[in-house]
């Protein structure tokens, strides 16, 4: 961390202090903390003395030496979070001032700029998973989820939810969280033979599922039309760079986490819902809409359209109380998919999809490791270890390797590995070498 002036530094002399403490009636610093107990931290003459800015800077400089970085670490983790290369420009279009703002653009004579990229954001998305119509981000992909359940339920006037027992748990918890106080039943089902029950709107289906592998969407489809349920698919818009679109198989609501196209990790956040559905139910759909229009002499503008859905409104009666803007990570989306084009989705899907399998491959082949399945998988699979994930996990990160996510909880022993394009040849070889001498 090299020492700079990037951040301000502003300190407060004593005469500041002292008027600060006036203003607020007391008389010393101490009194802000009587109500501590004793030894817990209230005495403040056991703190050391503060430190110039050159001395904070060297303090904190050798602090952040203490952390391993992700470029010291071969990461093979996922769950929902991605690793994917991000081009440079993404940055810098993020950057610019006229694209840039924190607050809804509910005034669109100063907001053209947010609520241009907006739309292209809506344009982009819906042609990714070749759905009618996107709204304009939601908070992340589980709470799009959740919010198409939601949405569901209003379109058939039913209060079930059937989710099949591969979606994502923090997925389902989210979806709990928003439906079950509202007096909606949320239920699982098995994904390889799903029962639907009376009552229910939606089947709520993850596509890779959680654990990376392909579902029967064709048999899924028909269950959902035979039950007369809508059909709900959360997806991975990095898959659909080779897969067919949620479009494609049927969806009425198709969901994601856009963080793969273009957003960094930012240990969970800020990341952006992927929301479309059908035409039919737009009235119904949840969040923001930005329409395009022309003004009285005939020029070009946007605006945020069909408002009667958001909660300044229509208050209670809104379909969602969405209040965060997000359009600077759809920004951030618009700029990646832009700089990489169709063709460089594709790539990045066939490279993610070659060198996961390959990873699969080599593991497969150490004695005591195995492949529980031989379902298809994108981006992530399962492998059955000889001992504790628990155990390997800690092992390898010894050894600068984040090896994956423990689910035992479903598979013996099941350690999940993600590997994208990110993850080099040697990084793969070296973590398979690891795995190899690891006994039971």
């Amino acid at each position: 961390m090299a020492i700079s002036n990037s951040s301000p530094y502003i300190p407060n002399t004593s005469d500041e202090k002292i008027a600060m403490l006036k203003t607020i009636g007391v008389n010393a610093a101490d009194e802000l903390f009587k109500d501590i107990p004793a030894g817990f931290g209230n005495d403040l003459s056991s703190l050391p003395s503060g430190l110039s800015e050159i001395e904070l800077y060297r303090e904190m400089q050798i602090l952040s030496e203490r952390n391993m970085n992700q470029s010291q670490l071969a990461s093979f983790l996922g769950g929902g979070a991605y690793r994917h290369f991000i081009p440079s420009v993404v940055r810098h279009v993020t950057g610019i001032g006229e694209l840039a703002t924190a607050y809804t653009p509910y005034q669109p004579e100063v907001s053209q700029g947010t609520l241009q990229i907006t739309y292209e954001f809506q344009s982009l998305v819906s042609q990714l998973m070749e759905m009618d119509v996107s709204n304009a981000g939601m908070y992340d992909g589980a709470t799009s989820t959740a919010e198409a359940a939601l949405m569901a339920c209003r379109i058939k006037g039913r209060n079930s939810i059937c989710v099949l027992d591969t979606v994502s748990p923090t997925q389902l918890e989210v979806i709990r969280t928003y439906t079950e106080p509202q007096g909606l039943t949320v239920y699982t089902t098995d994904h390889k033979d799903p029962r639907i029950g009376q009552d229910t709107a939606c089947l709520i289906i993850q596509h890779p599922n959680f654990y990376g592998y392909l579902e029967q969407m064709e048999d899924l489809k028909a269950i959902t039309q035979q039950n007369d349920v809508l059909m709900i698919v959360s997806t991975d818009p990095i898959f659909l760079g080779m897969f067919k679109s949620p479009g494609t198989l049927g969806a009425d609501i198709a969901v994601a986490e856009g963080q793969p196209l273009g957003i960094s990790l930012s240990y969970g956040g800020p990341y952006v819902g992927l929301f479309t559905c059908k035409t039919e139910f737009l009235r119904q759909m949840p969040g923001r809409i930005v329409g395009k229009t022309v003004d009285t002499t005939g020029k070009e503008g946007y605006v945020l359209t069909l408002q009667t859905r958001e909660q300044h409104i229509r208050r209670e009666k809104a379909t969602s109380n969405i209040c965060t803007s997000e359009a600077l990570i759809c920004t951030a989306i618009v700029a990646y998919l832009a700089c990489i084009g169709k063709n460089g989705l594709k790539h990045i899907a066939e490279s993610t999809y070659h060198k996961a399998h390959y990873t699969a491959s080599l593991i497969s082949e150490i004695p005591g490791y195995s492949l529980p399945t031989n379902e298809l998988f994108f981006r992530e699979f399962v492998v059955e270890c000889p001992v504790n994930p628990k155990t390997i996990k800690a092992t390898l990160l010894n050894k600068g390797i984040l090896a994956g996510i423990d689910v035992s909880d479903r598979f013996n022993n099941g350690l999940m590995i993600s590997v994208t394009e990110m993850n080099t040849k040697e990084e793969i070889e070296r973590l398979a070498k690891e795995l190899s001498k690891i006994k039971p």
